[in-house]
Order: structure tokens, then sequence, then C-alpha cells
């Protein structure tokens, strides 16, 4: 259930409504009964990418640091 406060209540009563927007309540602030804004917390960073996870999905071929033939090194030059 939404909490519904109005702006004077939010203003003395900020810290209380954002500890409970971040809990997951919530919050609703109105202005002569009308909603206004909904106070709803940041979505977190996505976590960081962990290495290894597509270990076997594809092979390196063992050419991969070769030079490139003169006809494809041909096409880059142009």
């Amino acid at each position: 259930m939404a909490s519904k406060v109005n702006i004077h209540e939010a203003k003395t009563h900020l810290s209380r409504l954002l500890e409970s927007a971040i809990a997951g309540e919530e919050v609703i602030i109105m202005k002569s009964g009308k909603q206004l804004v909904r106070l709803v917390p940041v979505e977190t960073a996505p976590k960081k990418r962990t290495l290894g996870t597509a270990k076997g999905d594809f092979t390196v071929p063992d050419d991969f640091n070769a030079p490139l033939e003169a006809e494809i090194l041909n096409e880059f030059e142009k």
C-alpha cells in the first residue's frame, strides 16, 4: 500500500520517506489532493561482468596474430 503525504509533511519527514521508498514502499507526494510525484529508489548499477563465462563457446585460431595476406592488407590501404 502506498503512503500518500502532502508537500508540507514531505518536507518535514523527508528522511523517513526516503528510507521507506528505499525499503520498497511506494511514497506519493500530493498537493491539494492531487498526486504530484512518486518516490522510488534509483536502480543499482549492474553487477560487474565475470570473466570466462563464454569459455568453450568459441575458439581463437592458431594464426590469429599472423600477418594478413597481401591482397587483404591492400583492401585496408585504399
